[in-house]
């Protein structure tokens, strides 16, 4: 039974663990089919459209089913929210991240989502919503975890260097692979980065601004998922019908285009939402954003073996700088937590009223109550007791003469 009982302990203490790590593993499964979609021809622009599109049919339902009751009322602030978060989350993060993919690489695209702990500090910072003391060691951790990370997407953008070649590589050829990312110039190379550096960027004033949509949507989350999922499709399809004249690009069939757009608005915009929601919930923020390298990683091998994805000693030099800044700034934050946490405990804890008569003895220390006792000693001592001597009874008196 014991044995059975710490099984079962082991496996409910993993389930985020092992939630993290297939999250990441989805993650890496969009970014490897999306370039190889991308590089077939699909218009990022449409994918965008009908990843959206499949993402609010996937949420739409469990928002109507568990938060129909109470729903925020849509005023015209609210309504302001919501568009902005579709115009920087769908449309221009998704498109820039697209593009900047469709340029580089997976690998090299992963390496700069790491960027957005950082970005999201840096954003924070301008709008007051974070406060630097210096002095302090957290906010020591961040700016240097910051520093460190842009010197290293700095590094990835401007810098290639010889290539690194892996013992499962060698006997690859790239006309096995699915699609061939090998013939991009440095001219597509920094274009690339410059649109991931942008999509990072929007990502970060997305969370940025979240945090006040939230407030209105507190107990409504996936009714604002979907809201700014549907909003972000119909603005995506404005932006498409702008940027794309070809009737021909909207069209998809069963193929790689119709598996990327699916795969991406069921897993990566629906399952991660609830399972990363899950995560928070239980563990924290700071744990889920922990695992984000581990995408790079994975991404670096399945790319390697499907796309015959050729890695840079820059890109590699560069992905250590941004996960060595990544935890740092990852640190600082949960340092910060850890006495916002503190502070509240302090300030929820309530204050026993102390009765005249009532001495705790457990709350006063030693050498305060030798000089309790002492001062009660003295009050007994400079106390007049006035004694008035009684008389015998006159019966006891008779009685002792007897």
């Amino acid at each position: 039974m014991e044995k059975l009982r710490c099984c079962g302990n082991f496996l409910e203490s993993s389930k985020p663990y092992f939630a993290m790590i297939s999250l990441q593993f989805g993650y890496a499964g969009m970014n490897i089919i999306t370039k190889v979609s991308l590089n077939r021809g699909m218009s990022h622009y449409v994918l965008v459209v009908y990843r959206h599109a499949f993402a609010t049919a996937v949420i739409a339902p469990f928002a109507l089913i568990f938060e129909r009751r109470g729903q925020p009322k849509m005023t015209f602030p609210v309504f302001m929210q919501i568009f902005i978060l579709a115009l920087l989350g769908p449309v221009i993060d998704q498109n820039f991240y697209y593009a900047g993919l469709k340029y580089t690489s997976p690998t090299f695209s992963c390496a700069m989502s790491n960027m957005l702990p950082a970005m999201t500090f840096v954003m924070a910072v301008m709008c007051r919503m974070e406060k630097i003391d210096v002095k302090k060691v957290r906010c020591q951790a961040k700016i240097v975890g910051t520093i460190v990370t842009v010197a290293g997407a700095m590094l990835m953008t401007l810098y290639k260097g010889p290539i690194v070649e892996l013992f499962w590589t060698k006997n690859i050829h790239p006309k096995q692979s699915y699609a061939d990312t090998t013939g991009t110039t440095d001219k597509d190379w920094v274009k690339g980065s410059i649109l991931l550096i942008l999509a990072t960027l929007a990502w970060a004033s997305l969370f940025v601004l979240q945090a006040k949509a939230l407030k209105t949507y507190k107990n409504h989350q996936l009714s604002l998922t979907s809201l700014v999922c549907f909003v972000g499709t119909l603005q995506a399809i404005v932006v498409t019908f702008v940027m794309e004249h070809k009737v021909s690009a909207w069209q998809i069939g069963w193929d790689m285009n119709l598996l990327a757009a699916a795969y991406a608005g069921i897993v990566t915009s629906s399952i991660s939402y609830y399972v990363q929601g899950m995560v928070i919930k239980k563990r924290g923020p700071v744990f889920a954003t922990a695992f984000s390298p581990l995408m790079m990683i994975i991404v670096a091998i399945m790319g390697s073996f499907i796309l015959a994805e050729k890695i840079f000693l820059g890109g590699v030099i560069g992905s250590i700088l941004i996960v060595v800044g990544l935890y740092s700034v990852l640190w600082g934050k949960h340092k910060e937590n850890k006495e916002r946490e503190g502070e509240m405990e302090i300030e929820d804890e309530p204050i026993k009223p102390i009765q005249p008569n009532m001495l705790l003895v457990g709350d006063i220390e030693a050498n305060q109550v030798l000089e309790l006792q002492k001062n009660e000693a003295n009050d007994k001592l400079s106390t007049l007791v006035l004694t008035m001597p009684v008389p015998e009874s006159p019966i006891k008196h008779n009685s002792d003469h007897k």
